[in-house]
């Protein structure tokens, strides 16, 4: 069975997220700070009526925030049943990616820091973590978050 992903990247590194749980894909416009937000929360931002919490997977992933370019995008989705834009350094392709081309996330590399990579696809020899959004946010992130969103 064959599944189409999302390839992003963040720094050096590609990543992909399941196109079903992908609600959109925008240009970073606008964010709002939210004085005292949790760590990898950079603001809020307006998307069409909706008030969403921008996300830094750069942070989240250890790097330091870069300026933000043309090629900088939220990816919009839902993550622990909240709506969220995970901000990405750019969007590169949508692949189709074949069960035979991928492999389970090293057991030596797993953590509950890595929680949120499922797999990876060796797609034409280019290694793509798979990232399963409900996982990128740990329980605490996610609280912090539902009251962000709560309270705007």
């Amino acid at each position: 069975m064959a599944t189409q992903q999302v390839i992003f990247r963040v720094n050096e590194g590609e990543y992909g997220l399941d196109v079903s749980q992908v609600n959109a894909i925008e240009t970073l416009t606008d964010v709002v700070p939210v004085p005292n937000a949790a760590a990898h929360i950079l603001g809020i931002m307006n998307l069409r009526g909706d008030v969403l919490p921008v996300f830094s997977l750069r942070t989240k992933f250890g790097l330091q925030e870069a300026p933000v370019t043309e090629q900088t995008k939220v990816i919009i989705t839902t993550s622990n049943g909240v709506a969220i834009a995970f901000k990405v350094d750019e969007v590169k392709e949508i692949i189709e990616c074949d069960d035979a081309k991928l492999t389970e996330f090293p057991s030596i590399a797993r953590s509950q820091d890595t929680a949120y990579v499922d797999r990876v696809a060796n797609h034409n020899g280019r290694l793509i973590l798979l990232l399963n959004q409900d996982r990128l946010l740990k329980a605490d992130e996610a609280a912090a978050i539902s009251q962000l969103v709560s309270n705007v």
